[in-house]
């Protein structure tokens, strides 16, 4: 068994899950339900995807592990921390996906006793599969991509996502006014996995955000390090992500942290 092999499982199974969504997306949704708060939103949408996903990852894998975010799960043959995992955001975006805006994903990561070992986002909207494999870099439907290598904050475009708690989202706003002054702009697409796909690709030059999960960001974390970026842990409550071109890195960190 081959990571390149693996790669190319999640690829296809990225898009199968992408295809299903597509039929979905813009039409009445079913199934709605609130999750973590009244505005974090779950679908029959998401839930198909990630049936899709874990009935094929785990008739092609059966022996690894998987972590899903609407609660699929198995654990991996042998002993802990030996095996393999499958790290799976059916739907990344789903308050986008249910309004009809463009802006969502399908996230699949795998990770093994040395780490993450292959990520795939796809954008099934656009038709773009970002995908990565470990010291492999980073590509853009087969091309190879580089993240953008800016290096002062006042020129450099980032993103970021906010929480589902009223609280949280108070303080996120608070931080905004000290953050916004010193960047070219921050952006705000509604997608963890897309914004470090971005980021990857160069269309962003740096993105924070905090309170993510491990599908939230465990695939789009490898791109942005195997496209030539760097990320790095926040710490305080909740815990976060910081990812840009290395050079941009500890300054970000710095105002966001």
């Amino acid at each position: 068994m081959s990571l390149s092999g693996d790669l190319e499982l999640a690829e296809r199974i990225a898009r199968a899950a992408g295809d299903l969504l597509l039929e979905r997306f813009r039409r009445p949704a079913s199934g709605l339900a609130a999750k973590s708060s009244a505005t974090d939103p779950v679908s029959d949408a998401d839930r198909e995807a990630e049936a899709l996903i874990a009935r094929s990852l785990l008739d092609a894998r059966p022996d690894d592990g998987l972590l899903a975010e609407e609660g699929a799960s198995a654990d991996a043959a042998g002993e802990p921390g030996a095996g393999r995992r499958w790290i799976v955001d059916p739907l990344d975006g789903t308050v986008n996906f249910l309004y009809g805006h463009a802006a969502w994903a399908v996230s699949i990561a795998l990770e093994d006793a040395d780490g993450l070992a292959a990520g795939v986002v796809h954008d099934p909207a656009r038709s773009e599969t970002f995908s990565a494999l470990r010291g492999g870099g980073c590509r853009l439907n087969g091309a190879p991509v580089r993240v953008s290598g800016c290096a002062a904050l006042e020129t450099a475009l980032v993103a970021t996502g906010f929480g589902y708690e009223a609280q949280r989202r108070a303080v996120q706003a608070e931080a905004l006014v000290r953050i916004l002054p010193r960047v070219r702009d921050i952006r705000r697409a509604g997608s963890a996995a897309l914004d470090l796909a971005w980021v990857a690709a160069g269309r962003l030059d740096g993105y924070w955000e905090r309170g993510l999960k491990p599908w939230d960001w465990a695939a789009g974390r490898l791109l942005v390090e195997e496209a030539g970026g760097a990320t790095r842990w926040l710490s305080g409550e909740p815990a976060g992500l910081a990812a840009a071109s290395p050079g941009l890195l500890p300054a970000l960190v710095d105002l966001v942290g």
